[in-house]
């Protein structure tokens, strides 16, 4: 899903004005509206204006076939721009699903000079599909779900299983074990050497809610936020379509389209986050501090890592 630059033009700036898509896709992208200002920056932390490229189609990091959501945090050949008139870091990020790489995959990451793994998925999930880590990189297991196991539920109907996800994007937000994780994590990140990667299960719910942080702390605009999310849907297209397939057969269809909004990312489970820091915390700021516990200073250094 391509999206093109475009020109901003000055745009009023609330910080009590809720981070919100519009019903349509297309008028949220042309909003104009920034909002949720981070404190001590010189610009909002999340704009809805400005725009960058994102070509799912020919993307800047190299497609891994046996990792298939794997990515550079910073985006194009380029790395993001930001609201500040900064480019995105490429080689300080990464993200993806569960690491099983081939070992042709396997030599792509090392060239990578990934140091540090950081595995967000519960003991349960990490006991039936351990890593395969890049040689030479160190494991931290940083279960953000602070329980021991998880398994995808079942629901009757797809409005179920929307609310669901919606209702796992607030808990980043509002759960104590959610918080101390991705507190732990961006702090770690910040403070961490080298090339990092961070990980979940697909790479799209709890991973695709860290990357977003990072990108909001770059200053990068809502819409490439927005936008960088949902290619988790071009990434595990294959996944997502073969996922379905298996449910149809074994259960039929009435099942297979309840449980479908599991397999993939909509704008309304990120905007659920997003709604929720607004809720909670009132700015991003907010949460960031006081949520997550990170000091000032540990914002400033890692954004000074995304951002060149």
């Amino acid at each position: 899903m391509p999206a093109t630059a475009k020109t901003c033009s000055p745009s009023r700036r609330f910080a009590s004005t809720p981070l919100r898509a519009d019903q349509s896709r297309r008028a949220f992208l042309k909003s104009s509206v920034s909002v949720l200002l981070l404190s001590g920056m010189s610009s909002s932390l999340l704009s809805a204006c400005g725009g960058g490229n994102l070509d799912a189609d020919q993307p800047a990091t190299q497609r891994l076939a046996s990792v298939n959501n794997f990515r550079d945090v910073a985006g194009a050949a380029t790395g993001y721009p930001t609201v500040d008139g900064k480019q995105m870091r490429r080689g300080a990020f990464y993200r993806a699903n569960a690491l099983t790489p081939s070992a042709v995959d396997a030599a792509a990451l090392v060239k990578l000079g990934i140091v540090t793994v950081y595995d967000l998925r519960t003991p349960g999930e990490i006991s039936r599909t351990a890593d395969i880590l890049p040689a030479g990189a160190t494991l931290q297991a940083l279960d953000v779900l602070g329980t021991s196991d998880f398994v995808a539920p079942t629901f009757d109907t797809a409005g179920a299983a929307v609310a669901f996800m919606e209702a796992q994007a607030r808990a980043y937000v509002t759960g104590a074990a959610q918080r101390i994780g991705y507190g732990q994590l961006l702090t770690r990140l910040a403070n961490g050497a080298g090339a990092q990667l961070f990980h979940s299960n697909a790479g799209k719910d709890r991973a695709g809610w860290a990357a977003a942080l990072l990108l909001s702390i770059a200053n990068v605009p809502l819409d490439v936020i927005m936008q960088d999310y949902l290619l988790s849907n071009v990434y595990l297209a294959q996944s997502i379509q073969a996922q379905a397939a298996t449910l149809r057969a074994q259960d039929g269809d009435v099942v297979a389209t309840a449980v479908s909004p599991l397999f993939n990312v909509e704008e309304n489970y990120l905007q659920a986050g997003f709604d929720q820091v607004q809720a909670s915390y009132g700015t991003m700021a907010n949460y960031l501090t006081q949520g997550l516990g990170m000091s000032q200073a540990t914002i400033d250094t890692l954004r000074s890592r995304l951002v060149v």
